[in-house]
């Protein structure tokens, strides 16, 4: 089964969630370490759109979620089997491969039915019923391959028709009685190294005779046979064996269980479990969006890896990482944030920097590993550091920063500032946005003292066109607060022109209580000279959300 590791950043990702993102997956690809991509846990925001169609990046694959699925598990096999293969040979690829059931699939690749044991035991008691005759839906063909037969004349080999078997075990007198009550079309005649009874079948005009124990019939008997048009076939072993294995030659189909229904490989582990255990053979076919069966998922499945490693950039708490990722080993975390309680079973890779940005510590370790950044990745690493440090004006920008900036402007021949201007701009343009895409678009989520809240933030050129919204802004943040039962939820709008901010709070009023900040409206606060959600805004949030826990 290969193996993918997925590189991503948090939900509602930003510029350097998602640039850090796509900059460490191609790092890491050309260490090495194959299957690697870059992922997203969420849309991109018009300045992350803006910065990937100016360098002619695609972004990163999105994924919804990572809840365990079917196709985190499912092993690749190839082992199916088409519609029309005979039984026998069905059930040799089963034991070969110890399998307990095989997927039986139409020409197209799509399902048919499954063929399992249990299926197989109570089809063929029918069969074999002592109490009817044994009519079985075959063809020459199929039963020339299951019997290795030597074929002597054969007439419509490929066609299927409901055939009756007929051992000539009788007196001659006896059988010529037995087989004038058959249908002859459809009779097919086993007997021995008995010429008279031979010479009788074909003269009769059965469907088939079948000449058992390798013996060979006449010359004079053959030329019959071909006037006759009855097929003559030479059966290497006894009788008996000979009459089983034709039955055996019925298509695996006939055998089969069609009340067993495919799974899609999209399907949670969740609903695969409830499946595995009504199913007869504890196994379910498994098949793609194009309805063609790709597998078996059976319980043993449920044992195995999941085909998918994460490697976390950009955050480092469960909180604000894509739904499902605790069910996944990390291998890496690269981060700038303060560290939460992110726990692991293993030993894993933790990167924590005091920088301003994810792409800082991302373009660093090109540099640590003298990998040369090709042009295209330069570029967006450097609109990376400038989109997390607003232009390198925030107070998390560090020297390390600065320096990094000027070494990737140099390989991308970009102007700083100019270039700045231009990514700050793009993610001012929220004119056309609701205010529930504003506060979607930049969301984290964090936890103190027992208590969760959110934090989300917007650059624009002016706030007023954010305070033209403040209902709604008010009615999206009330939404979200209530959804998942926050503490409290923020949205900072941060004036890139004047380097300034302002704080929209919805929550309990006791919280809302001990802010400090100078009020503006309800529930609106001025952040005079405060631009850094992460180093300025966050840290007071969690001394409140501490207060308000001793209250």
């Amino acid at each position: 089964m290969d193996r993918t590791v997925y590189v991503i950043g948090h939900r509602n990702p930003d510029t350097d969630s998602i640039v850090s993102a796509v900059a460490y997956a191609h790092l890491k690809r050309a260490l090495g370490m194959k299957g690697c991509v870059a992922a997203r846990a969420g849309n991109a925001n018009p300045q992350t759109e803006y910065v990937f169609e100016r360098f002619g990046i695609p972004l990163p694959i999105f994924l919804t979620d990572l809840i365990p699925k079917v196709e985190h598990y499912l092993d690749e096999d190839s082992l199916r089997v088409p519609i029309g293969l005979p039984l026998w040979e069905a059930l040799s690829l089963m034991q070969t491969h110890d399998r307990k059931a095989i997927p039986i699939v139409n020409p197209d690749g799509s399902y048919h039915s499954t063929l399992h044991y249990g299926a197989f035991a109570q089809n063929l008691i029918k069969k074999i019923n002592p109490h009817k005759k044994a009519v079985i839906s075959t063809s020459l063909g199929r039963i020339i391959s299951t019997i290795q037969a030597q074929a002597i004349c054969v007439f419509d080999p490929q066609e299927i028709f409901r055939g009756h078997l007929v051992v000539a075990a009788l007196e001659t007198e006896s059988f010529k009685r037995h087989l004038a009550a058959e249908d002859l079309n459809s009779a097919i005649v086993l007997v021995g190294d008995r010429g008279d009874i031979q010479r009788f079948a074909i003269e009769s005009g059965v469907r088939a005779l079948i000449i058992t124990n390798g013996n060979m019939i006449d010359k004079e008997l053959r030329e019959l046979a071909e006037t006759k048009r009855v097929s003559v076939l030479v059966s290497p072993y006894d009788t008996s064996s000979t009459s089983l294995l034709t039955i055996y030659s019925t298509p695996a189909e006939t055998m089969s269980d069609p009340d067993i229904q495919p799974l899609s490989n999209h399907e949670t582990i969740r609903r695969a479990r409830a499946a595995l255990a009504s199913s007869p053979s504890r196994s379910v076919p498994i098949v793609d969006d194009a309805a063609k069966v790709i597998g078996l998922f059976t319980e043993s499945d449920l044992l195995s890896e999941p085909d998918i490693d994460i490697i976390l950039v950009d955050h480092n708490e469960l909180s604000q990482a894509i739904e499902g990722v605790e069910n996944f080993r990390v291998l890496e975390v690269i981060d700038h944030h303060r560290i939460g309680s992110l726990v692991s079973r293993e030993p894993i890779t933790f990167i924590n920097r005091v920088v301003g940005s994810t792409s800082t510590i991302v373009a660093g370790m090109y540099r640590e590993n003298r990998l040369p950044l090709p042009l295209d990745i330069a570029s967006i690493l450097l609109c990376g550091i400038l989109s997390d440090t607003l232009g390198l004006q925030s107070a998390t920008t560090t020297e390390t920063d600065r320096d990094c900036a000027e070494y990737l402007s140099g390989i991308a021949k970009l102007e700083i500032q100019m270039l700045a201007r231009d990514i700050l701009d793009s993610a001012s343009q929220i004119s056309s946005k609701s205010a529930q895409e504003i506060i979607g678009m930049d969301m984290k989520e964090y936890q103190s003292k027992g208590h969760s809240f959110t934090i989300s933030q917007v650059e624009v050129n002016s706030p007023q066109e954010i305070m033209e919204k403040a209902e709604e802004v008010f009615q999206a943040l009330a939404r979200a607060r209530e959804r998942r039962g926050f503490l409290f939820s923020a949205l900072m709008v941060t004036d890139i022109t004047e380097l300034s901010s302002l704080l929209f709070v919805e929550g309990e009023k006791e919280f809302l209580s001990l802010l400090r900040y100078p009020k503006q409206a309800e529930g609106i606060f001025a952040l005079k000279d405060i631009l850094s959600r992460k180093k300025q805004l966050l840290p007071v949030c969690i001394e409140l959300v501490e207060r308000y826990a001793e209250l």
